[in-house]
């Protein structure tokens, strides 16, 4: 259907690639979502307002711009501070400083999802689990957190598709990601419509597989939960 002219292997190479930021770029957010909420949901006026100063910088400010401040202006200083010390330049590499990015910056809307999953937990199933005796550590492993996970699936599913998408944007930074791939063939037989085309169908591909596992997540999490 497609002439890709000898590329295609290049193009996959580079879906691996994204694949690779996309997952760890999750895993990075996920944490700092974890922390974030907590530190929302807090007592402590510092963690609540750090969360608060996280979350609206992050959510204030474009992806992209956000990219090239941490990537270029992190290389900046940190080359700053080794001019200090006396050490060799310092190359960030694009794969760490991307990955970095992303997590960074979902982190702060997987925040905003575990927050709301863990306000939707029921009052009344929290102080049940006290009255059996559990402590708070208890109660968070195996009353809120299962219960938190069921009603961010949603919220979460959605800042996943988004995250896989915005991977792209590590093209900028000089990663060899598909996207980057497809504008160096494009370039090479000028037929940028063609490789770019491709490369959306591989996001769809990328997205229709992570769409089937959210529902099979989102089954598995409502056994037992009364439909409406």
């Amino acid at each position: 259907m497609f002439d890709l002219h000898g590329y295609f292997p290049m193009i996959l190479q580079g879906m691996i690639l994204t694949i690779e930021v996309a997952l760890l770029s999750l895993l990075i957010a996920i944490i700092l979502g974890l922390i974030g909420a907590l530190s929302k949901l807090s007592k402590s006026q510092i963690a609540r307002s750090s969360a608060n100063i996280y979350t609206t910088l992050i959510r204030g400010i474009p992806d992209l711009v956000l990219m090239t401040i941490i990537y270029y202006g992190g290389q900046i200083q940190l080359n700053n501070i080794g001019d200090f010390f006396g050490w060799d330049y310092i190359d960030i590499s694009p794969f760490i400083a991307g990955t970095l990015t992303i997590g960074f910056i979902f982190g702060a809307y997987m925040t905003e999802t575990f927050r709301g999953g863990i306000l939707a937990v029921s009052k009344g199933e929290i102080e049940a689990a006290h009255a059996f005796g559990m402590n708070r550590w208890k109660v968070f492993v195996h009353i809120t957190m299962p219960l938190m996970v069921r009603h961010s699936l949603p919220g979460f599913g959605n800042n996943w598709m988004v995250l896989s998408k915005s991977t792209a944007l590590v093209s900028v930074i000089g990663l060899h990601d598909m996207v980057y791939n497809a504008g160096v063939a494009g370039g090479a037989t000028r037929q940028p419509f063609t490789f770019y085309l491709v490369v959306a169908m591989l996001f769809l591909v990328i997205t229709g597989v992570s769409d089937f596992g959210l529902r099979w997540a989102n089954r598995r999490f409502s056994v037992g939960v009364r439909r409406a």
